[in-house]
This record gives C-alpha cells, structure tokens and sequence, in this order.
C-alpha cells in the first residue's frame, strides 16, 4: 500500500529548475534513500514534501488523501499548513534544536504547542503535559538518551543532538519520517551513532525517506533507492540493482567516483 505518492512535481527557482517531472511512490515500513550530487535538487524534494516550499506543479498524497494539487491550488492558511506537515517528520542536517530548552524540552515543545488547541485542554493541562513527558521520555530512551534528558545541547555531542532531533521528529507521530543528510555535520565515530539509530527504526518498519551521502548505508538501510541528476530522476528501484547493476550511464559514472573516493 502506498502511503506517499509523488506525481510531475516540479520547482523552479528564478530561470533554474531545481525538480523537474519528479514523480514517485512509498510503502508504508519502507525505507527509501536518496542519492545523487549536491545540487541534484533532493534536499528540495524533502522540502517541498514538507511544504517548506511550494512546487510549481505536481500532487502529493498521503494515505489517499491529496495535500496539494497544484492544478487546483488552495489558500495556504498557518493551520492548514501546520495541518499538512503534521504527516511529515523531518531531521535536518544540523539538528536544528533550540539551545534555550533541554533535550526533554525540545522533544515535548511540538507537542505542548499543538496541545493548546485541545478543547480540553484547560481541565486537563496537567495530565496532557505528564503524558507528553511520559512519550517524551520513551523515545529519548529508545535513542539511548535517557540519562541526558535534562541536558541542554551545548551540552550533548553532535550524535547526541541528532538523536535528540530524531526523537523530536517522531514525537509527533509522522506518517513519514525524512531525514536529510542527517550526519554530514558528525566526524565518523558520531556518524554511526546515528546509522544505528536509523537502522532499528528501519528494522522496525519506520517509513522513511534518507538523503544521503553514504553510499553503504544507503544500499543495506534501504527498500528502494532513487538516483537524482540535474532536478530529475534518473534511476530508481532495488538498492542492490541500482548499485550493483545501474542501468543508466550517469548512475555508473555517480557509483563510480564514490568508490574511487572511498
């Protein structure tokens, strides 16, 4: 069952055309990893999915349900938005905390804000904010974070932010989880702490969609891959065929200069 369906997404910025005719689907539990050159237009992508901005032209649904139909374009109002990107859960390359809150904080602010809304919310304030402690504190001991709860992040190391990212993300229980290019900013000891991370929440059938610069983990961690050149797609399907097989010249010219590399 696809939960995420992509169709002739396209973005342009001024005379450039960053995302050209991208189109897609994802399983719900699968894990699909981008690849491809800085500059290939997948940090767009997952920014467009998250409505950080806005195509040009293409649909996106999720579940069924179209969030955005750019043929029958709707009045983009804060709530409908917030709405939107509540199917999202998205890690950026830099953590993205906020330095004046503890890793407990950071993790239950989403959550507190949007509880607000509740009709309820008044009457049962306090029981509302104990259980999104209580969910709170589960992720940030599945991200092996228990013990740095009340850490503030110039406090925790790079891996430590990003898992505490990590944990953010999925306190709002996404129907996606992207992550994008989640340990460019980690030194290799700290990347694998995060890989780890990635791999049981792909173990667990987490949907996911990974940009990403590590060509392993890309390759064991995910169900599909897609290979993104210039704005378009030039290659998609099993990790092991695109790796080991790409059919398109430009994929093995990509695999070619990161083995080189390595």
């Amino acid at each position: 069952m696809a939960i995420l369906e992509v169709e002739h997404i396209q973005k342009s910025f001024g005379a450039t055309r960053v995302l050209d005719d991208i189109s897609f689907t994802l399983e719900k539990g699968k894990t699909l990893s981008l690849i491809g050159s800085s500059g290939s237009g997948k940090t767009t992508l997952l920014r467009c999915l998250n409505f950080l901005e806005t195509p040009d032209q293409g649909v996106i649904r999720v579940t069924g349900e179209v969030l955005l139909d750019m043929a029958q374009p709707q009045k983009q109002t804060a709530a409908l938005l917030r709405k939107k990107r509540l199917h999202f859960g998205l890690v950026f390359q830099s953590f993205n905390l906020f330095p004046q809150y503890t890793a407990l904080e950071n993790v239950t602010l989403a959550g507190s804000l949007l509880a607000r809304e509740r009709p309820d919310y008044r009457e049962h304030k306090k029981d509302i904010l104990a259980e999104l402690e209580a969910q709170a504190m589960d992720l940030l001991t599945q991200m092996g974070l228990r013990d740095r709860a009340e850490r503030y992040p110039h406090q925790l190391s790079g891996g430590q932010c990003q898992r505490v990212a990590i944990a953010r993300a999925l306190a709002l229980h996404p129907d996606i989880l992207c992550f994008d290019e989640p340990t460019s900013a980690l030194d290799p000891e700290l990347t694998g702490e995060v890989l780890r991370v990635i791999r049981e929440l792909a173990e667990r059938e987490t949907t996911m969609m990974i940009v990403t610069h590590e060509m392993a983990f890309a390759r064991d961690v995910a169900d599909t891959v897609i290979f993104m050149d210039d704005g378009k797609i030039c290659e998609q399907g099993d990790p092991r065929e695109v790796f080991d097989h790409p059919k398109e010249e430009r994929t093995r010219q990509f695999l070619a200069r990161y083995r080189q590399e390595r």
